[in-house]
């Protein structure tokens, strides 16, 4: 009895797993290629945060923790620090491979992402996780090491850049940036090298 009740609760786990992964992998991979500028490696840093999702499914998922949240911040991390080892955790999620629903970018996703590339990288980091990863500037900040009026600065900042960047633009380029980097129904383009790299500016 308590053996087929481990294997109900691993087999419930793995249904909500399945899940999160589903309605959350498509659109975080469209948020991490606009940040790195490369379709593959955005693929990489949101699988390997589900890897490591996956190794602590029990208390991610018993109340205790936010599994969505939890996957997003990961991710951001390993993008940022462009840190994409392959360890034994993703193993767990090697069946999945890359996202099912994700469609290549479109050519308005594709300019985005070059005019965000022109930007200072805190400046572009900053923009996206507030305005395409819904994070408040509070968390922002803890998350970046740096002052809550920092992340304001750099917000105010990179969208006045971006705004010259895409005047020919009839939308806010932010606002509408998940939807264009993640419905497009073009084929994927070669990635084009971005390097972010370097030292962050304000």
């Amino acid at each position: 009895m308590q053996t087929q009740n481990k294997q109900q609760k691993r087999s419930q786990q793995q249904t909500d797993f399945d899940l999160v992964y589903a309605t959350t992998a498509p659109r975080l991979v469209g948020q991490l290629y606009l940040l790195v500028g490369n379709l593959a490696e955005a693929q990489d840093c949101v699988q390997e945060a589900f890897a490591k999702a996956w190794s602590r499914w029990d208390s991610l998922s018993d109340g205790r923790g936010d599994p969505v949240g939890w996957v997003k911040v990961t991710a951001y991390r390993l993008a940022i620090s462009r840190w994409r080892s392959w360890k034994a955790g993703m193993r767990a999620l090697a069946r999945h491979g890359v996202p099912p629903a994700t469609p290549g970018p479109s050519p308005d996703a594709v300019a985005l992402r070059d005019a965000l590339a022109k930007l200072p990288k805190a400046q572009r980091t900053a923009l996206i996780m507030h305005h395409l990863n819904d994070m408040r500037v509070d968390d922002i900040a803890r998350e970046l090491g740096v002052a809550p009026g920092t992340v304001k600065a750099r917000l105010a900042r990179g969208r006045a850049a971006l705004a010259d960047l895409l005047t020919d633009w009839h939308v806010d380029p932010l606002d509408s940036a998940p939807t264009k980097a993640t419905s497009a129904t073009t084929p994927a383009p070669t990635p084009v090298p971005t390097p972010i790299g370097g030292k962050a500016h304000a």
